[in-house]
């Protein structure tokens, strides 16, 4: 590991996620939001690790505006970013309510509470289970559900999803935490606990480099693998470089198999979603949260 790399992709973390605070406002649209943020990013020298996630009220994760989208800051917003350094990723994540609500204001502190209590007992050797645990009670003594098909992960170096999945409930498996770069997000919700696929995120992730016959496809897939790799990126990144025909390409990358398409999260109607997320490197001898 890059512990030097580690720390600077989430120094800028942690400033871009004071700077999303400033400009998050109801009635802005997503898509400024998005591209403000990910330009922060890219001015403080680094690069997205994904596409910034803002998803409203019960879709949990994996909206991102695309790149006609007018739909504008509202309700209970979750911000979900993502900052690598040469592929050395900080994730990190907040939820704010927009509309002076008081059940989103204790949703946002129970996943709050959780994530805060779920870091002070993160070390070596620590079991997964006890983290969910600890997470888990936070969010039940709140008075809502812990979103159970939701989980934190181990990350590695263009990888940003790895091995370990640190969940949010006691799930009786007595793994430990060994050194190496994780992040812990607690979902808390109003709803089942349990998030399903929605309609499609416009988010998407290489899956191999097999080569396609269509020349536009095969210069988008030339352009993701050099500037993405195996990292997950969308389409509105896309039209920026190549203008509308990136949606005629991705299209057939998916369909000759390059690519793997997300889904929106999505809990049940009516319900609502908070989410809070920082990153930690362990290592033997003390723990880092890099994000805050």
């Amino acid at each position: 590991m890059d512990t030097e790399k580690i720390l600077k992709a989430g120094k800028i973390a942690s400033e871009v996620k004071k700077y999303a605070r400033t400009i998050v406002k109801p009635g802005i649209s997503l898509y400024e939001i998005a591209e403000k943020i990910e330009e922060k990013i890219k001015e403080k020298g680094g690069k997205p690790a994904f596409p910034v996630n803002l998803s409203i009220d019960n879709i949990a994760a994996h909206y991102t505006p695309s790149n006609e989208d007018k739909t504008t800051a509202r309700g209970l917003l979750k911000i979900d970013l993502g900052v690598h350094v040469d592929g050395w990723i900080a994730d990190t994540a907040f939820s704010i309510d927009l509309e002076n609500n008081e059940e989103n204001k204790k949703l946002i502190e129970a996943s709050e509470k959780a994530l805060q209590n779920a870091l002070k007992i993160a070390k070596m050797n620590c079991s997964l289970n006890e983290i969910g645990k600890t997470i888990s009670n936070a969010i039940e003594s709140s008075g809502f559900s812990p979103i159970i098909n939701l989980s934190g992960h181990g990350m590695e170096k263009y990888q940003l999803h790895t091995g370990i999945t640190i969940p949010n409930i006691d799930d009786n498996k007595n793994i430990k935490l060994k050194e190496g770069l994780y992040a812990i997000e607690p979902f808390a919700t109003t709803g089942s606990g349990r998030v399903h696929d929605g309609k499609s995120s416009g988010i998407y992730e290489l899956k191999n480099e097999k080569n396609v016959r269509s020349p536009i496809a095969r210069e988008i897939l030339e352009f993701i693998i050099k500037e993405y790799g195996t990292l997950p990126f969308c389409s509105r990144n896309l039209i920026k470089k190549f203008g509308t025909k990136a949606l005629f390409g991705l299209k057939q990358l998916e369909s000759n198999g390059n690519l793997h398409s997300y889904a929106q999260l999505v809990e049940i109607p009516s319900s609502k979603v908070s989410q809070a997320e920082e990153t930690i490197l362990i290592l033997k001898d003390k723990v880092i949260v890099t994000t805050l």
